[in-house]
């Protein structure tokens, strides 16, 4: 397994372990994590102090001509009950994702070493956030990283029926106005395939990146 230097570099993507760790540690730079990103690796681990660099395949993506609206969406869309944003609230967004649970893991993965490089990355202008409030109470949202024409998704959340939903459904939106090729899903869940997210072998991902 390839360890990380000092060295800003990451190894190839295609020599990924069978299950899709890139690299074990490094460090958690601003520029390092944007490299990961650009080169179709991603930060995925418990603890700050053991960090472990992915690329899986098959990779699960969404192409925004794809998304799926269910009717009761569309219903919910029509009433107009929730106002949506774009980068009010980044750090409320990132807090609220910290406490959903990924598939596999005890705890968060967004740790507090990834929080603060995400907020950096934010004031570069990288990092972007979708927020859904009820009044002025935040209840669902979503933030990713942008790496040119293709939307790194990170996480969701949802406090109230939907809401995470209809963030993605607003995310996508904005990326079709601007030629988005793709978000980037990393690893599949039923409730980003029941919107049309659909898994692409590592290759073709990478594809999109160059």
């Amino acid at each position: 397994m390839y360890h990380l230097s000092e060295e800003l570099r990451f190894p190839s993507p295609h020599l990924a372990t069978k299950e899709g760790i890139v690299a074990v540690g490094g460090d958690l730079k601003p520029e390092r994590v944007l490299m990961a990103y650009k080169s179709g690796i991603f930060p995925w681990f418990e603890q700050d102090d053991f960090l472990i660099w992915w690329s899986p395949d098959p990779r699960m993506v969404l192409f925004p001509d794809q998304l799926k609206i269910s009717k009761s969406m569309r219903a919910l869309m029509r009433k107009h009950p929730y106002e949506i944003t774009f980068n009010k609230a980044f750090g409320e967004v990132v807090k609220a994702c910290a406490g959903v649970k990924r598939f596999g893991q005890t705890g968060t993965w967004i740790t507090p070493g990834l929080m603060e490089v995400y907020e950096v990355l934010h004031e570069q202008g990288h990092a972007h956030s979708v927020e859904v409030w009820d009044g002025a109470t935040l209840v669902g949202g979503l933030y990713g990283i942008d790496v040119g024409d293709v939307f790194c998704g990170e996480s969701m959340f949802s406090k109230a029926s939907n809401s995470s939903k209809l963030a993605l459904i607003y995310l996508v939106k904005e990326l079709k106005k601007n030629n988005y090729k793709l978000i980037d899903c990393q690893v599949p869940t039923a409730h980003l395939a029941s919107m049309g997210a659909a898994p692409i072998s590592r290759k073709e991902f990478l594809s999109y990146l160059d």
